[in-house]
């Protein structure tokens, strides 16, 4: 199916076209709010205070966009990642929580997301202080007494709540996954002042390393899609059943296991993990006990060397690309499934046998998606660190997201316009 075949579909599907204007419109709003900012905001301090640091430009990234300006939604859905991350990390701790978001349906879901959403509250207010104390230590934002303080504190956490809202009504009333869209937005917005910086700045000298660096960018991209696309098929065979005169089953398929089934999601894991302590570090390194600032000085300290920050955020890469697989894809719930409606993998016993087959492929395949997404998080680290330009490890990160969102969205699309069609 053609690409001019598509559009005239969409166009023609009334619901479809319908949710593509819903999740447009979400995002305008979204963006207006992150160009709304929050009283007494110095942005000629502020701009220079995030052009010299690397973790702020990241978390600008991860919070939409929204920071760089200390927009009301300066937080973006972070509190809410950070909650989901505490919830996942939590059923492994609790069988009950486990229970209720494996063995009870939507509804144990619901009630699953529900607590990721009262979770993001205190930590929205956590992250908003921490916030407005370090730029405040910085001169980025004016001294502010404690009833404008936490006056501030409170519409940024509103701002955040929002924001986790109006994601969930894009992943309820429009296409792909509100969150993850909600980031890109904030990356695409960020293109135009990017490529005039670059416009500007552009010497003669520099056209071998921007040619090596679009090189690369293409790699990346093209090795993302591939890996995303990969899949394993299991083949799946039906046994034949006997109902009066007639015969069901008997026919083969096969399970596809993706080489990267966790998407996105571990990098956005990653990041939060790196980036949320390194928060409070900044924070406790302006504070009058000698043992705290100590502390945060000298983690702080090992933090910025860049080869000890890429070797970290490689293996939590490839942990989280486990750990959310292993979430995710339950082989115990889909053997069960299997041997439910009479199926069976050709030379592999039904049950325990099949469970176990299942995740012994899955850990195989696995291990080449956590090496790529590791890799391809880290590349940029490694190149920032050679060439010294700051703004690569942004970008590269950027770009990984932005490529893993963009296919998410296609195949839904695709799956939309397919569903149609039948």
């Amino acid at each position: 199916m053609n690409f001019v075949h598509k559009v005239k579909l969409i166009l023609q599907d009334k619901n479809l076209k319908n949710r593509i204007i819903f999740v447009l419109g979400a995002l305008i709003v979204f963006r207006l709010l992150a160009s709304i900012p929050i009283p007494g905001v110095n942005l000629e301090r502020l701009n220079d205070f995030f052009s010299n640091n690397q973790f702020l430009g990241l978390l600008n990234i991860f919070s939409g966009g929204g920071l760089s300006n200390l927009s009301i939604v300066m937080l973006g859905v972070s509190p809410y990642i950070t909650a989901s991350i505490i919830m996942q990390l939590a059923t492994m701790m609790f069988p009950k929580l486990k229970q209720m978001y494996h063995e009870e349906g939507e509804a144990g879901r619901k009630k699953f997301s529900q607590y990721s959403r009262l979770l993001t509250v205190p930590l929205a207010f956590v992250q908003g202080f921490g916030f407005l104390k370090l730029l405040q230590g910085q001169g980025a934002v004016g001294s502010m007494g404690n009833f404008e303080l936490f006056t501030n504190i409170a519409v940024i956490m509103a701002g955040s709540i929002f924001l986790v809202w109006i994601g969930e009504l894009i992943s309820e009333y429009g296409i792909g996954n509100g969150v993850s869209l909600l980031i890109f937005a904030g990356i695409v917005a960020g293109l135009p002042t990017a490529i005039s910086q670059l416009y500007f700045g552009f010497e003669v000298s520099q056209i071998p390393l921007l040619l090596g660096f679009l090189a690369v960018a293409v790699i990346i991209i093209l090795g993302i899609v591939i890996v995303t696309e990969a899949e394993r098929p299991i083949p799946i065979n039906y046994a034949k059943r006997i109902r009066g005169t007639k015969v069901y089953g008997g026919i083969s398929t096969y399970l596809p296991l993706r080489v990267n089934q966790a998407g996105v999601i571990p990098i956005i894991f990653a990041m939060s993990i790196l980036l949320f302590p390194q928060m409070i570090l900044n924070f406790l390194v302006g504070t009058s006990n000698q043992i705290l600032k100590f502390i945060s000085d000298f983690i702080l300290g090992i933090l910025s060397n860049s080869w000890v920050y890429a070797v970290l955020y490689f293996i939590l890469v490839f942990l989280f690309t486990y750990f959310y697989t292993a979430v995710t894809f339950d082989p115990e719930a889909i053997s069960t499934n299997l041997k439910k409606s009479g199926a069976f993998i050709p030379g592999i016993r039904p049950g325990q046998s099949t469970s176990e087959y299942l995740a012994k492929v899955l850990t195989r395949i696995t291990l080449v998606g956590a090496l790529f997404l590791g890799a391809v998080a880290v590349l940029p680290l490694i190149m920032r660190a050679i060439t010294g330009i700051a703004s690569l490890a942004i970008g590269g990160t950027a770009l990984l997201i932005v490529v893993s969102v963009v296919l998410d969205l296609i195949k839904k699309i695709d799956a939309q316009i397919s569903m149609r069609e039948y």
